[in-house]
């Protein structure tokens, strides 16, 4: 079953689409990137370019609620499947400018989605997440586990993995795959990619990057009083590596996939707060400060995958740990310093 090579990758300058663009152009995939450079640097085409010499990989600058630019490029580039990350991303963001990322983020992928139908491409990957579960009724979470995202971000997500099935359900030609990342970590191998955004950084890893590399203080931690072993958060954090090959895995076996598929990525592993700390100090040679304050309003004590249906029906399953992850971010935090 010859499997689709030449794919759109939106928002694919950001932190996991371009770490899935490195790993797609090594296994021989034409890849066009669709990003408007929003919250991700052009420098970064540089860096993907560098890490593959041998391989040529496309960029257009445009915004995903650009109809006819998003016509031409999939056609120009006789696109065959969409590998969807574009969209706003911050959590804390979302519930203070709700209607920016409703409106970025779903108006942009039903303009997507519009598009794609336009040019009769039906096959799309969408970058979700396990937010759309809200808080766990029970541990590990599988696909099955239901949903209810408490801030707007995750309803987004929501809304979109609904308009997807939607659209399955009315065209049977359409091939969608849903994949519900946890939480994404670590930088490339090499330490020439990691995470870069323009904005604060807003996720535990790179904060605590910062304070090992003396650009802040400390860490603040939102909890201590949690009911796990060391009353810290815990959370399943996933090499972005891991999560790009999970992409791959997914677009060579989704003509095999019913016509709406979701899937959990993650370790099947939960790590507290503290645990991270720690195995940073440990990689990094570096003492990490860090002070308590109250819970945000909707954390919750643990979060980790059921990543079972993964395994069965993509053959995958993630090949780093967490010193991995603490390991290559280091790299990438030192190089950065270094220039």
């Amino acid at each position: 079953m010859k499997t689709m090579k030449r794919l759109l990758l939106t928002g694919g300058m950001g932190y996991i689409g371009s770490h899935t663009s490195v790993y797609l152009l090594e296994q021989n995939y034409e890849v066009v990137i669709y990003d408007n450079l929003l919250n991700s640097n052009e420098e970064t085409l540089k860096v993907i370019q560098n890490i593959c010499p041998n391989k040529k990989v496309h960029f257009v600058n445009g915004d995903i609620d650009d109809k006819k630019k998003l016509e031409e490029t999939l056609r120009n580039f006789k696109i065959e499947a969409v590998i969807h990350f574009a969209g706003l991303k911050s959590v804390k963001e979302s519930s203070e400018i709700p209607l920016e990322y409703y409106q970025v983020n779903i108006s942009g992928t039903i303009t997507l989605l519009s598009a794609m139908q336009s040019c009769n491409i039906k096959t799309i990957i969408f970058s979700s997440s396990a937010t759309v579960y809200g808080s766990p009724e029970y541990l590990p979470i599988d696909e099955k586990h239901k949903t209810g995202a408490i801030n707007p971000y995750g309803r987004c997500k929501l809304y979109i993995e609904e308009i997807l099935q939607d659209l399955s359900n009315a065209d049977s030609e359409w091939k969608v795959c849903v994949l519900r990342y946890f939480n994404p970590a670590g930088s490339h191998p090499s330490g020439m990619l990691g995470e870069d955004p323009k904005q604060p950084p807003a996720n535990l890893m790179p904060i605590i990057a910062q304070v090992a590399n003396q650009e802040r203080s400390k860490l603040e931690i939102f909890g201590c009083n949690f009911n796990t072993n060391d009353g810290t958060g815990i959370r399943d954090y996933i090499h972005v590596v891991d999560l790009a090959m999970g992409h791959i895995a997914a677009i060579e076996n989704i003509k095999k996939l019913s016509n709406y598929e979701i899937i959990n990525l993650g370790t099947g592993e939960g790590y507290s707060v503290l645990q991270m700390i720690q195995a940073y100090e440990q990689v990094s040679d570096k003492k990490i400060n860090f002070s308590f304050s109250d819970r945000r309003l909707g954390d919750t004590g643990a979060c980790f995958a059921d990543a079972t249906k993964a395994r069965q029906i993509l053959n995958w399953q993630c090949q780093y740990g967490l010193l991995d992850m603490c390991k290559h971010s280091w790299n990438y935090k030192q190089n950065k310093t270094n220039g």
